[in-house]
């Protein structure tokens, strides 16, 4: 029992060492952690006693059921809403987490969808989803009607990065102008229907929906090298035409995210000195392999010690091991000297 104790110490800092490595490497390569953004995130009860929001706009035929939801539209014919943040988003790399429902009576004929924006303009009603057209930023697309035909189903979501100047490819469905996209069918799920953003500056946009199940995210789509424009506004808009639906805003949580430097974590583990004296990376790693021989070592001693413990009680306690040795070479000499009187 003792042995198997002391092999699972021996294996644990193993196994903590590999969870560490695992952790830096995440964090090198994206975010280290995230800080809750209160004037870009939005939850029941929505309003405040004077029927507004300090942080977010609502407008045209959105509005708010304290207890459930911001509607978008309801599920009727030729209807327009809106919701934009009051104040740009000035964090370089964010996370943002929208949980949203499509939902209708109408089990075959129903749209058109909805649309998250990060753009340099807000509030502005037009043609692409109750938003304007020629917009400059990010539009992603939550489309629930599809235009034309096409290889793949709806519902889907679709992005595209505007210029201020290319307009929306509506009869097409955004194809021709397309970032990014996949087909998700978010509409009337049994679950909570949930998109995260994570941007950062000028590396990396990723896009993630949960609909199929409680916290199981399926990634759409991924860009590297996106660029959005500085302190854009984040807004959401819906249309209905001839067919309908219900689009809800249910929450909104916007993160700042604080990505770790590569040179902090090595400024951790050699020091300022180390890197003054041009003391490499791999140097650590030799440090880190000389301590581990060096528990090795001391396990293998406590193991020796335990044997060399183990057989001397089974030899009788004292008398089985050095002491027992010479008390029997005394009582050898004592025969002895018992001959040679008689």
């Amino acid at each position: 029992m003792l042995i198997k104790t002391l092999l699972s110490c021996l294996l644990l800092p193993l196994g903590i060492m590999a969870a560490l490595d695992d952790k830096a490497q995440l964090a090198n390569r994206t975010i280290d952690r995230t800080i809750s953004l209160r004037t870009h995130s939005i939850y029941p009860p929505y309003i405040d006693q004077d029927l507004q929001n300090r942080w977010w706009d609502f407008g045209a035929d959105a509005y708010v059921n304290t207890n459930k939801y911001i509607r978008l539209t309801r599920a009727r014919a030729s209807q327009m809403g809106w919701l934009w943040s009051r104040a740009p988003l000035t964090a370089s790399n964010f996370v943002l987490e929208i949980e949203f429902k499509v939902s209708g009576d109408n089990n075959h004929l129903y749209g058109d969808g909805l649309a998250i924006w990060l753009t340099k303009d807000r509030a502005q009603p037009g043609p692409v989803f109750g938003s304007k057209d020629n917009f400059e930023g990010l539009g992603l697309f939550l489309d629930t009607y599809a235009n034309s035909r096409h290889p793949y189903s709806f519902p889907r979501i679709n992005a595209m990065l505007g210029d201020g100047k290319t307009s929306y490819d509506l009869d097409n469905d955004g194809e021709k102008n397309s970032l990014g996209a996949c087909s998700a069918n978010f509409r009337r799920t049994n679950v909570a229907t949930k998109l995260k953003i994570t941007y950062l500056r000028e590396q990396y946009l990723n896009v993630k929906i949960q609909y199929k199940a409680w916290d199981e995210w399926t990634d759409c789509f991924t860009v590297q090298g996106v660029t959005l424009p500085l302190a854009p506004y984040i807004g959401f808009s819906a249309l209905t035409g001839d067919v309908s639906d219900n689009h809800d805003i249910i929450s909104i949580t916007t993160y700042s995210a604080i990505l770790s430097s590569p040179d902090a974590q090595r400024d951790k583990l050699t020091g300022n000195a180390g890197r003054k004296f041009g003391i490499s990376q791999s140097s650590s790693w030799t440090w880190t392999f000389v301590k581990l021989f060096l528990f090795i070592g001391v396990v293998a001693g406590a193991l020796y010690g335990y044997k060399q413990h183990t057989l001397r009680q089974s030899r009788g306690g004292l008398g089985g091991g050095t002491f027992g040795s010479m008390g029997r070479t005394m009582q050898g000499l004592g025969g002895a000297f018992d001959s040679k009187r008689f």
